[in-house]
């Protein structure tokens, strides 16, 4: 069986990857049966020949969690199209004091919109 994979390249705690295509009985560094790209996960740098990988797909190789991943979030040049995503921890007493103000405004355009309803159903009833 054949399989999209990542072949591991770079210096120790750098990688750096070849997206490729192998069979599965092959070690991670084995020879591949064809490159598709490659990828830089410290940078979020990608090249991936996406028509490539599509036509082995179909062929019926199995690409592994991540290359599918890459492969679904690849533009139409072959580029990751990568959105950062804004990570804010706080602490519990803020949570919590935002719980509780998420709350209160709810509950003022609850009452907002209860307020706006009682004088249009009083109008037309007056006209």
């Amino acid at each position: 069986m054949l399989k999209i994979r990542l072949k591991r390249l770079g210096a120790k705690k750098s990688p750096s990857y070849r997206i490729i295509v192998i069979n599965s009985t092959t070690k991670r560094e084995g020879r591949p049966v064809e490159e598709l790209g490659y990828y830089n996960p410290k940078t979020k740098e990608m090249k991936l020949n996406k028509e490539s990988a599509l036509s082995w797909i179909s062929k019926g190789a199995q690409p592994t969690d991540t290359v599918k991943y890459l492969i679904t979030n690849c533009n139409e040049d072959g580029t990751l199209n990568y959105k950062k995503k804004e990570v804010v921890k706080l602490s519990k007493k803020a949570q919590a004091k935002k719980a509780e103000e998420e709350a209160r405004k709810a509950e003022e355009a609850a009452k907002a919109a209860e307020a706006a309803e009682a004088p249009a159903e009083e109008a037309p009833a007056e006209a």
